[in-house]
């Protein structure tokens, strides 16, 4: 039951039941065969929550700012979905994945491919919590719309915008902006937990009290619910002390297969 070895840039849980769980479950994250440069994704995200914190200077994070737009929020919303659309090439070219290809021959990658990726890390589970937030949009979720479609509509206000700014530039909003950011949040979590690849040494963690039932995230705007709807066989099962010195550590994620 389980796999026995993880897939480029998939994080899940290591079955409880194993030997060595805990070590197993965060350690093959940090193993350079794991995914190419981490540490760039992780890090564009933590510019842009600095930046949503700057922004939060001049808008008060609250219910009644949810609609406000100007220049800066388009820009954030900018950045966030183009790092989400570089963290969704990367999964599916780390791992198993054909694309179809345009007149040009160029690759076609779309959001409604990218949805595939769903299948893999269980994007539409995660919940994402800002503590600072004044109102009740405490808790998002970006990718429950996968649930049932293919529709997100932060993503479509990000597209609109970008194409049509003389029309669409007020959906380039804070509520967008904040479900595209949490977005970005959630796919990087989903790939490489809190690990921020800096160069700090191992040490334990001990995790503040759940008062909201979240984990820290990274960064330190946000806290995270991450998936609890694993099966059995979709978790890892795997010890990582006896696996991290094979020349085969890592298996590859077949999207071909998938709907």
């Amino acid at each position: 039951m389980g796999h026995p070895r993880p897939f480029h840039r998939i994080h899940r849980p290591v079955s409880p039941d194993l030997m060595n769980a805990g070590f197993s479950s965060w350690a093959y994250i940090r193993d350079p065969a794991y995914a190419k440069v981490p540490g760039h994704y992780v890090r564009a995200y933590l510019l842009i929550e600095n930046d949503l914190n700057r922004l939060f200077e001049y808008v008060e994070p609250s219910d009644t700012s949810l609609a406000t737009f100007s220049f800066r929020i388009h820009e954030l919303l900018m950045r966030s979905c183009i790092e989400i659309e570089a963290s969704f090439k990367a999964i599916l070219t780390e791992n198993k994945y054909t694309p179809a290809v345009n007149r040009f021959g160029q690759p076609i990658m779309n959001m409604s491919i990218y949805r595939r990726i769903e299948r893999s890390h269980h994007l539409s589970s995660y919940e994402v919590g800002l503590p600072c937030w004044n109102g009740a949009r405490k808790v998002l979720r970006p990718f429950a719309a996968w649930q049932g479609t293919d529709s997100l509509t932060w993503y479509e206000a990000y597209n609109a915008s970008k194409h049509d700014r003389a029309e669409a530039f007020q959906r380039a909003n804070l509520e967008s902006l904040l479900d595209a950011v949490a977005g970005l949040l959630v796919l990087l979590s989903a790939q490489f937990r809190t690990e921020t690849f800096g160069s700090q040494a191992d040490h334990l963690v001990f995790p503040s009290p759940a008062i909201d039932e979240m984990d820290s995230a990274l960064g330190e705007m946000f806290r995270i619910r991450f998936p609890k709807d694993w099966t059995r066989d979709e978790e890892y099962a795997f010890n990582w002390t006896d696996l991290k010195d094979k020349a085969v550590r890592f298996d590859k994620f077949d999207y071909d297969i998938v709907p």
